[in-house]
């Protein structure tokens, strides 16, 4: 039996493209002497549609993709992951299914067992769980179908009373196929291959499993589809962060093979490297599938915008990234210089527009109110908002997308002006710690250099007042980024970091300006979610919660 694995990029909602790509790859994988073509979780709607599972329309035309889907599966089979009607009157009115269709019909549906309902994920809130397991036969072979999560009950502390496999492996199965739609962390491809592993070597079985890849919003799916012999031991992996298609024999003896050069990794790729493949990819799809085009951010000089330019010239291409240089009084010639290297260095059109008299003009304004008062956090506060201001009116005046440049470490502690320099329509670099952004700005100037050094060197300083440093309100980076880290990704309390051998003052200080920011980060825009635990969907906290603040 020849076996396709369709590495798609889908679309949320979008019917027409999501069916026409799936039906492409349906008649090239035929075209290719394919017996069955295997398309990832939820692939006809798109993952994750959220709430638009609340709507009967939406469901109809999933139906709708799949019925055109079945007209061209003929001499051919295919797997689809698609939402589907649960039928009993108890328990949530859908499934999150996978159809088995071959020549024109639907001949098995498989529902998924165990919905996440952690961090990023909330599946339990649209779907049933399934509790009835059965394999497909095809060809004279018995397929064990599973959907994501079902194959991830194998880890050390399970987070379900079931596993879909302990069933299903009582029934005599030649292989395991599982669809997916596993978003990326940057240390998520290492845990996904050794828990795909180890049910492999568990059931003794080969094993093909097939992801998404593509961003939705936040969200990136990273690829990176594998294939597993019957020992667990890892025969292929597909491309990272970009669609593909592969094929595979199993052969007579439940053992596979493929005639295409391995693309395994000799060596697994950095944390940051990871990172800048993810953020690209994330860039160019919020772009694409939102209809825009061109981006602009506001260009500092420092290490920050930089970055995110560099990374949207990369993605969108310089001639469509917008770089805006707003001087205030207290900006320095030096910075002015770095950020018109930089653009020079891209090749990205960019605007001077200074705002000394637009900050004026409101000082102004403020004086019978601010009279006698002395120059404090609202005076620097209006510079960045005046900065804003004059962001957004671009954007409205020729279809800029407003690219956000903070950093986790900042939005973390709140070091940031709400409805200032914490605008946009994305947050590019929200999820990745001042720490890793100049290692990304390193990795970046890997080849020549992109980003002047002096962007990279210079202490960081948000350049509000005079002679103004970050380290001035804050602990050093190196330092504030490991306690952040230890209390947000590893949910640590602020007694278990102390005890770690961080200065007590300082850990408190910081969970207490972490937690104070809550606000302000529900005000933000989505973030490219990159890490274990970004800020978003997947970090729900109280805003006026007192516990550790």
């Amino acid at each position: 039996m020849k076996i396709a694995l369709a590495q798609l990029n889908y679309h949320v909602g979008n019917f027409e493209s999501n069916t026409n790509k799936i039906i492409d790859h349906i008649i090239k994988a035929k075209n290719n002497g394919a017996d069955l073509v295997v398309f990832a979780e939820l692939c006809v709607c798109g993952y994750p549609s959220r709430d638009f599972l609340e709507f009967d329309e939406f469901i109809g035309l999933c139906d709708d993709a799949a019925k055109k889907i079945a007209e061209v599966c003929i001499d051919i089979a295919c797997i689809i992951g698609l939402p589907t009607p649960n039928h009993k009157t108890e328990g949530k009115d859908l499934s999150n299914s996978a159809y088995f269709i071959e020549n024109g019909q639907v001949k098995a549906v498989v529902n998924k067992a165990l919905l996440p309902n952690y961090d990023v994920f909330d599946e339990y809130r649209y779907f049933e769980p399934s509790t009835e397991f059965n394999c497909i036969e095809f060809k004279g072979k018995r397929i064990a179908l599973t959907i994501c999560e079902d194959l991830w009950n194998t880890i050390e502390n399970p987070l379900y009373v079931t596993r879909p496999m302990d069933t299903l492996i009582h029934q005599n199965p030649h292989v395991m196929i599982n669809i997916a739609a596993s978003p990326f962390a940057y240390n998520h491809d290492e845990e996904r291959i050794e828990i795909l592993s180890d049910n492999a070597s568990r059931y003794k079985l080969p094993l093909l499993y097939v992801n998404h890849v593509g961003a939705q919003t936040e969200l990136i799916f990273d690829g990176g589809s594998l294939v597993f012999d019957n020992t667990g031991k890892l025969i292929d992996e597909m491309p990272y962060f970009e669609e593909s298609m592969a094929y595979y024999t199993l052969n007579e003896y439940n053992t596979l093979s493929f005639d295409h050069p391995t693309t395994i990794k000799a060596e697994r790729p950095g944390d940051i490297e990871q990172i800048h493949q993810a953020v690209i990819l994330g860039i160019r799809d919020y772009f694409y599938k939102s209809g825009f085009k061109q981006a602009i951010l506001g260009l500092s000089g420092g290490i920050d915008s930089a970055v995110v330019c560099a990374l949207a010239a990369e993605a969108l291409g310089p001639q469509n990234v917008m770089a805006v240089l707003l001087p205030s009084r207290f900006s320095t010639d030096h910075s002015l210089k770095d950020a018109q290297d930089l653009v020079d260095n891209l090749g990205c059109k960019h605007e001077i527009v200074p705002i000394k008299s637009i900050t004026e003009a409101f000082e102004t304004a403020l004086n019978p109110q601010f009279d006698g008062l002395p120059f404090n956090i609202a005076e620097e506060n209006i510079q960045s908002r005046s900065r804003a201001v004059l962001l957004m009116a671009m954007c409205n005046k020729f279809g800029y997308i407003l690219l956000n440049t903070s950093n986790k470490s900042e939005a973390a502690v709140g070091y940031g002006t709400l409805y200032g320099d914490m605008c946009g329509g994305i947050s590019v670099i929200g999820d990745v710690y001042k720490t890793q952004v100049f290692e990304l700005a390193r990795y970046i100037n890997r080849d020549k250099e992109i980003i002047p050094i002096n962007s990279i060197v210079k202490p960081p300083s948000a350049e509000l007042r005079p002679d103004q440093k970050d380290t001035d309100s804050l602990p050093e980076y190196d330092v504030l980024d490991k306690i952040l880290a230890e209390y947000i990704e590893n949910r640590c309390s602020s007694a278990e970091i102390i005890r770690m051998g961080y200065d007590e003052a300082t850990v408190r200080r910081v969970i207490k300006l972490t937690n104070s920011a809550e606000h302000k980060r529900y005000q933000t825009p989505p973030i490219l979610r990159v890490s274990p635990k970004a800020f978003g969907m997947g970090r729900r906290m109280p805003i006026v919660g007192k516990y550790l603040s």
